[in-house]
């Protein structure tokens, strides 16, 4: 009896052997490793990182960069020879150059964010008194805070559009008057000012290997790419397009004090809400990162969402669909604008107001949940009580 139970004991056992063999892991078929979330989350941020910086940022640089250096010739021309034909020539390339600025306005990181660019660009309004001081002068820095409003984009339009009511006015001020000379001057001064500053930008992120360094940066503190890139979107958003733009002139950011003369391109009255609208339009591509070329959509801050499943904490619906649909909103409130946003403050400014608020509600998505949920902090300030 002993036996035949040591027998039965004994096949079990051997049995038990055989299943552990053939289930076993040998060493030809190892287990897989699970994939870590914290390296899969920077392979994530580098594909994101490598799309806009490859597909984006630095096409729409060069797209930038064409129509800056038409604008240049065309402004050298003007100053060689005064008239309505180079004159109608530079305002039309000047045109297309600012409109172009808005595309790229809103990559304040890297070289742009290190050479402060848009303070050389695009600060509004005009410091006419000193623009005139500084050309009668025949001096004066650029490189200094109180030199922004009297250069850029801004203060071109100035001297080809606001300097006199007539066309003839204009160019017998860069052609016959006494400081005609002087005005020239001042108006190579600032194309030069504009193209060294763009320049070392440009060729920083072409030649100068800051795209490595920005692809490869992909942790999430606030010196690497991710953070400094969502923080430059957002304050773009906030600071240049809801409030530059809308906020201030509408005075729904001072108590209702309008301030018309406070419009971008104030003196290319008709061109403000091309502007506006080129500026919102390229922050909505940025964010669902479409190719500059191709226009197709690649890994984006909108994919990065979604990829880590960011909700709307108080519906559950994707982050990225109520963004994108706040856009939208935005969008159909900037249709309902005429082409003339200093007439439109004057006459029409509630649907001014209704712009600003419907950008409101994007900024705060975008400065709380966006950054929250991807563990992003806001490095900069504003006193608006976001």
């Amino acid at each position: 009896m002993n036996q035949f139970r040591w027998k039965q004991i004994g096949l079990i056992c051997a049995f038990v052997a055989a299943l552990w063999a053939c289930g076993g892991s040998g060493s030809d078929t190892p287990t897989p490793t699970p994939p870590n979330p914290t390296d899969q989350a920077s392979s994530d941020r580098k594909a994101m990182l490598t799309n806009i910086a490859d597909n984006i940022i630095v096409p729409s640089y060069a797209n930038f960069k064409t129509k800056f250096d038409a604008m240049v010739a065309k402004s050298d021309a003007f100053a060689a020879k005064p008239d309505k034909t180079t004159l109608t020539d530079l305002r039309q390339a000047w045109v297309d150059a600012y409109t172009e600025w808005q595309k790229v306005e809103l990559f304040d990181v890297g070289p742009a964010e290190q050479y402060t660019l848009r303070n050389f660009f695009n600060i509004y309004p005009t410091d006419v008194a000193g623009v005139e001081a500084y050309i009668a002068a025949g001096t004066g820095s650029f490189d200094v805070p109180a030199s922004y409003p009297k250069q850029g984009f801004p203060t071109l339009d100035y001297l080809i559009n606001g300097l006199e009511t007539t066309d003839d006015a204009i160019v017998a001020r860069y052609a016959t008057a006494a400081d005609a000379a002087k005005r020239i001057a001042y108006l190579k001064r600032l194309t030069t000012q504009m193209n060294s500053q763009f320049t070392t930008v440009y060729t920083a992120w072409t030649t100068g290997g800051y795209r490595d360094t920005f692809i490869n940066c992909t942790a999430l503190n606030a010196g690497c790419s991710t953070g400094k890139l969502v923080n430059g979107f957002v304050l773009n958003y906030e600071r240049y397009i809801r409030s530059g733009k809308f906020g201030i002139p509408s005075g729904a950011m001072a108590n209702g004090t309008v301030a018309p003369d406070k419009v971008e391109a104030y003196y290319k009255k008709d061109l403000s809400l091309t502007l506006a609208k080129t500026a919102h339009q390229a922050s909505i591509d940025f964010f669902n990162g479409k190719n500059v070329k191709t226009g197709q959509e690649g890994p984006s801050l909108k994919t990065y969402l979604n990829g880590i499943g960011a909700k709307d904490s108080q519906t559950g619906k994707s982050l990225v669909d109520i963004i994108n649909a706040q856009f939208e909103v935005s969008n159909q409130k900037l249709a309902a604008l005429k082409a003339n946003l200093t007439d439109e403050v004057k006459t029409n400014n509630t649907a001014m107001v209704a712009v600003y608020t419907e950008m409101q509600k994007a900024v705060r998505m975008l400065k709380v949940d966006m950054t929250s949920a991807m563990s992003i902090t806001i490095t900069y300030t504003d006193n608006d009580g976001d």
